[in-house]
């Protein structure tokens, strides 16, 4: 049995696609938080925020948490807002560790700036409002976070410098 491998950061910071590609090299499950709620309760992220508001959703998200860390051999993607409840990164640490992906703030400004499907991004000042929720957000993945990984490279480059770190470069 492996430890679950939870990836944290900035929404655009490559989650989910370096989380698919560290549990198929690492022969993980990979899951995705968002995707995992968004099973659970038959309804989009979108449609939960605009139907159910926020402090739902983050409701929903701790009862992710507590499912996910009970599992192993995960890697599990969580949604950009997860870590910042101290609950959920208590919760999900009892499974695992969590990893920062840090991507430099113009590389999340470029990968962030047609997107179309993240509720918060939905607004004319989207890149004041990117800079001003990544200032807010950094302390806080950093606080939650085991280890902090460079994440600006392409996502294989990024899974593999992950498993390299953690000693398990003999699963490549």
């Amino acid at each position: 049995m492996k430890q679950n491998l939870i990836l944290c950061g900035f929404m655009g910071c490559g989650k989910t696609t370096v989380g698919r590609r560290l549990a198929a090299i690492s022969g993980r499950k990979f899951v995705d938080m968002d995707a995992f709620i968004q099973e659970e309760q038959s309804m989009t992220i979108s449609e939960i925020f605009s139907q159910l508001g926020e402090p739902a959703f983050r409701k929903m998200e701790t009862d992710a948490a507590r499912i996910l860390s009970q599992r192993q051999d995960l890697v599990i993607a969580c949604g950009g807002g997860t870590v910042l409840n101290p609950e959920n990164a208590h919760l999900l640490k009892q499974g695992g560790l969590i990893l920062l992906l840090d991507v430099p703030l113009p590389a999340l400004q470029e990968r962030l700036k047609n997107d179309t499907q993240r509720p918060l991004l939905q607004r004319p000042d989207r890149r004041e409002f990117i800079e001003s929720l990544h200032a807010q957000r950094m302390p806080l993945y950093r606080q939650a976070a085991d280890l902090v990984i460079p994440a600006g490279a392409p996502g294989n480059a990024v899974a593999r410098t992950i498993l390299q770190m953690l000693g398990e470069e003999k699963t490549l």
